[in-house]
């Protein structure tokens, strides 16, 4: 007997998994229709209300004459850029002015707001403590 209602089990579960998804099964933003939103609202007549910001406006560029692909094959070979690190980006922003200001004599310590460095993390919404940094 136990077989039988394991086997008999085991269909009704897998039946069920198959079943279709509707919006009662489904989460609150599911739609039929492939999941698309709706475009408007339901009055309490019944009558369709479509809303003009609410629908997808598709924009789409005019590439006419455009020489490339939209394909980027696997065969073609990696970059040869290396990877941006923090050093990098630091020499080619802010490394630049702090030794131009450094030659020239007008260079400030206590200034390092002119380079893009901030003094305190006040009023950010993600504030840098030692627990967010990268370990």
């Amino acid at each position: 007997m136990g077989l039988l209602s394991n086997l008999a089990r085991g269909l009704v579960r897998g039946a069920d998994r198959t079943a279709e998804i509707t919006s009662k099964r489904g989460p609150k933003s599911f739609y039929r229709s492939r999941g698309a939103k709706p475009t408007g609202y339901i009055t309490s007549s019944g009558k369709f209300v479509k809303i003009k910001k609410m629908v997808p406006e598709l924009v789409v560029p005019n590439l006419k004459g455009f020489p490339l692909k939209a394909y980027v094959s696997y065969k073609a070979p990696s970059g040869t850029e290396q990877p941006l690190t923090a050093k990098k980006l630091f020499m080619e922003t802010a490394a630049v002015q702090i030794e131009k200001d450094f030659r020239e004599g007008t260079f400030d310590s206590n200034r390092l707001e002119k380079y893009g460095f901030e003094p305190s993390q006040e009023d950010k919404v993600f504030r840098l403590f030692p627990k967010n940094y990268v370990r």
